[in-house]
Formats: C-alpha cells, sequence, structure tokens
C-alpha cells in the first residue's frame, strides 16, 4: 500500500516539475532581457526543489535528476557571475561542468564502497 502512495505521489511531483520547468523556459523566452544564465540556474532550482520535495515526504529521490540540478544550477550560476561581473576572459564553463560531473560520480562511487 505504501509503494503505492509513494509511486501517485513520485507522478504527481514529476508533473508539477514539467510544468514548472516549461512554465520558467517560457518566462525566459518572453524576457529576453534576463542576464545570461537566469534559465538554466532557475532549471536547476526547480529539479533540486523538487528532489527536496520527494525527500521530505519520504519518496525517493532521483539521482540523475539531482545531478542534472547541481550542474545546471553551476552552469546558471557561473554564466550570471561572468555577465554580471563583466570578466575580461571567457570563463571555462564546460571545463569546470565536467570536472564538478566527475567529482560527484567519483564521491558517490566512493560513499556506496564504504557503505558496503
Amino acid at each position: 500500500m505504501e509503494t503505492v502512495k509513494s509511486s501517485k505521489l513520485n507522478i504527481s511531483l514529476e508533473a508539477v516539475a514539467w510544468g514548472a520547468l516549461l512554465v520558467w523556459w517560457g518566462v525566459t523566452e518572453l524576457l529576453p532581457g534576463l542576464p545570461k544564465g537566469t534559465g538554466a540556474f532557475g532549471v536547476g532550482l526547480i529539479l533540486l526543489g523538487v528532489n527536496a520535495v520527494r525527500r521530505l515526504s519520504g519518496a525517493p529521490i532521483s539521482v540523475f535528476s539531482t545531478i542534472l540540478g547541481v550542474l545546471a544550477l553551476l552552469w546558471g550560476g557561473l554564466d550570471l557571475a561572468a555577465s554580471l561581473l563583466s570578466l575580461p576572459f571567457e570563463m571555462p564553463t564546460v571545463a569546470i561542468l565536467l570536472i564538478v560531473l566527475g567529482a560527484m560520480l567519483l564521491g558517490r562511487e566512493l560513499v556506496r564502497s564504504k557503505k558496503e
């Protein structure tokens, strides 16, 4: 009985997340004057927010969407910082994202191997 309730909650949260992502995408398209990186930052917040609600409600979190949320948040933050600070050099965003993704995957495996 508990898995049916958890499954329904997960489906509802997924629908809310998709709705929020589509609304956010529409807002960023309607307002082209927003600073660069605002869209990715918002996507990261939405994905991490949905996983926070899942965690608080006892539903299993999605590791994939958590990783995507962290990367989107970082990507948006880097783009926002670069555009707002008017840096005299180009931010190596892709390199930083690859490093963070690799560190997250390595950290996850290290934590998993210590539990066993």
